[in-house]
């Protein structure tokens, strides 16, 4: 379906027919083959070997959320990219972070972007951040027969709930399946590295620096210990990308802020190599 103007200067039909505020459903119905879950693989023997991207945190404060992944996409044993970005504004309230197959999550992440712009220029208002956690899900689960060939996503998504007026997080499996996390949570290959950092270290009254700090030692702790996670790299200036959430909005730290957050971390592990302890009781 294109939209061809120049024999007729009308737009097509199917622009001009009321239908569905979802512009997935719009998609579904006059061009099935342009969603990405949609596509058929020629027949495989073996794994695929494409760039996926590892691990992604979240973490809730009074007032927002933070959301941020680290820079390094691996492809097998070899590292594909070393300055990847997986965390991308979803609108103005709500942020996405990619782990799984790198190309296939970046298609979708745009999908979902345009997913939700369109829904707010038909209907005139914004959808509700559980209707956004939804929307992602069935998105998610579209792409489950290229996550049975190894082509899976899996992404974590957090936003301000303009309703509830706090920071949430929702975390999915490769068939959509959604569950809400209270207070933080990990997606990815180093999520369970970055998990334990998380729940030893959280804490329900943490301002925003605070979160912002947190989530960079998790993302530290899981390039410790998992190879496919890449940690701040100092040399080459490549540091996390954290966003945080608030009732202003999305906003992203830049490079100058990261970089403060992640050489503090780092001076301190040269005292404490395995990071900050937690109380025993």
């Amino acid at each position: 379906m294109e939209a061809n103007t120049r024999s007729t200067g009308r737009l097509p039909a199917a622009f001009l027919t009321p239908g569905s505020s979802s512009f997935l459903d719009f998609l579904s119905e006059h061009s099935p083959e342009l969603i990405p879950g949609n596509r058929t693989l020629p027949p495989l023997q073996g794994a695929v070997e494409a760039p996926h991207g590892t691990t992604i945190v979240a973490a809730t404060f009074p007032g927002g959320v933070v959301l941020a992944g680290d820079r390094r996409a691996t492809m097998g044993n070899v590292i594909a990219q070393r300055d990847i970005e997986k965390v991308f504004p979803a609108d103005e309230f709500s942020a996405v972070g990619i782990a799984g197959t790198a190309g296939l999550a970046v298609e979708m992440v745009k999908l979902f972007q345009l997913e939700l712009e369109h829904f707010e220029k038909v209907e005139g208002a914004q959808l509700s951040l559980e209707g956004k956690a939804n929307r992602l899900s069935t998105m998610i689960r579209g792409n489950l027969g290229m996550a049975l060939q190894g082509l899976a996503v899996v992404p974590l998504f957090a936003g301000w709930d303009v309703d509830r007026g706090k920071g949430r997080i929702f975390s999915y499996d490769v068939t959509g399946g959604r569950s809400e996390e209270g207070g933080f949570a990990a997606t990815g290959s180093g999520s369970v590295f970055a998990r334990g950092a998380l729940k030893k270290l959280y804490r329900e009254d943490l301002d925003e620096r605070q979160a912002t700090t947190l989530v960079v030692q998790a993302l530290y702790d899981a390039a410790d210990d998992d190879s496919a996670t890449g940690g701040p790299d100092l040399a080459r200036r490549i540091y996390p990308i954290v966003t945080v959430i608030t009732d202003e909005g999305f906003r992203r730290l830049t490079n100058d802020e990261s970089s403060r957050i992640a050489r503090d971390i780092h001076e301190r592990r040269l005292e404490q190599p395995d990071g900050p302890r937690a109380e025993l009781l």
